[in-house]
C-alpha cells in the first residue's frame, strides 16, 4: 500500500516542532521512529497532510534519576530503555518490557513516546506505564501539562493529547513494592500480544483486553480484600471487552487474561 501525499518537515528542537505543528494545524502528525504511524498511513487509516519529523531531537532522549522518580525522554529508543542500568535497578519492569517490543530493528528505531502516543491497546508499554502509575508530560501552545497514565489513554488509538501537543517526558515514581512481572502470549515473539499483563506491586494492567489500555480493576480489588493470588486471578477478565479476531476469540482472550495474571502474581511473589 502507498500512503497519500504529504508534506515533510524536520524539526531540530521541541520548540521548532511545536511551531511547525501550530503552522500546519490539525492535519499534522509528529513522526518519531515511524513504526506506529507509517503502517497506518500505508493502509490510509491515517492521512496526515504534514509529517513533522522529530526523530533527531536529541534533548528528548534521556533517562534520569530525579530522586523519587525516574524521568524518561519521550524520544528514548526502546533499545536504550531495555539496556539502561538505571532502569534495570529502579524500574526493571520497564526495562524488561522494552526488550519484548517487536524485534531488534523496531527496538533500535521505535521510541517509548511514540508507542504511548499511538494509544494502541495491543502495545506492551501502555500497560506498563499504567502498572507503574506514571505521569506523562505534554507540551503545546499553552505550555506544559502533566497527565496521569490512567487518564492518558481514552480509546482505540486515542489519547488525551490535544492537537499540536507533543509528548515530551514520562515520569515514573520509584516503586515502594519491588514485586513485578511482565507476561504476554503471542504466536511469534515479534507479534503483538494476544493478551499481556504488566504487574508492579498491587497494580495490574492488561494488554489487548479492551479498546484502550486498562488496569485489571477486579484483580486489584480482590488483592486488596485479601484474596489469594489464584482467587484474584479469577477476576482478570472482569470489566474487559476483548475482541474476537483471526488470532483469538474474546472468550479465549478472557481465559488467557486469567492464566497470565496468575503467572504474573506467582512470578512477582518470587521477587526479593
Amino acid at each position: 500500500m502507498i500512503p497519500a501525499p504529504f508534506a515533510y518537515r524536520r524539526a531540530g528542537s521541541a520548540d521548532e516542532a511545536l511551531s511547525l505543528a501550530a503552522e500546519a494545524g490539525e492535519d499534522a502528525k509528529f513522526l518519531a521512529g515511524g513504526h506506529s504511524l507509517l503502517p497506518l498511513m500505508k493502509l490510509r487509516f491515517a492521512v496526515p497532510e504534514v509529517l513533522i519529523d522529530i526523530g533527531r531531537i536529541r534533548d528528548l532522549s534521556y533517562i534520569r534519576d530525579e530522586g523519587d522518580t525516574i524521568a524518561v525522554g519521550a524520544l528514548t529508543r526502546h533499545h536504550d530503555v531495555e539496556h539502561s542500568g538505571l532502569l534495570a535497578r529502579e524500574l526493571p519492569l520497564l526495562a524488561h518490557a522494552a526488550g519484548c517490543v517487536g524485534d531488534p530493528q523496531v527496538r533500535h528505531r521505535g521510541t517509548i513516546g511514540g508507542s504511548l502516543a499511538h494509544g494502541d491497546p495491543a502495545s506492551d508499554l501502555p500497560a506498563v506505564v499504567l502498572a507503574l502509575d506514571a505521569t506523562l508530560v505534554a507540551r503545546g501552545p499553552s505550555g506544559s501539562r502533566e497527565i496521569a497514565a490512567g487518564d492518558f489513554f481514552t480509546g482505540l488509538f486515542e489519547t488525551a493529547l490535544q492537537p499540536g501537543e507533543l509528548l515530551t517526558e514520562i515520569r515514573i515514581p520509584k516503586p515502594a513494592d519491588p514485586a513485578w512481572s511482565f507476561q504476554k502470549f503471542t504466536k511469534r515473539a515479534i507479534d503483538w500480544a494476544m493478551v499481556g499483563v504488566a504487574l508492579q506491586g498491587d497494580r495490574v494492567a492488561l494488554v489487548n483486553m479492551s479498546a484502550a489500555p486498562m488496569r485489571a480493576a477486579g484483580v486489584e480489588r480482590a488483592l486488596a480484600a485479601g484474596a489469594s493470588p489464584e482467587e484474584a486471578a479469577a477476576h482478570a477478565a472482569e470489566g474487559t471487552s476483548p475482541v474476537s479476531d483471526i488470532n483469538a476469540s474474546a472468550a479465549y482472550r478472557e481465559h488467557l487474561a486469567r492464566v497470565l495474571v496468575a503467572r504474573a502474581l506467582a512470578e512477582a511473589a518470587t521477587r526479593p
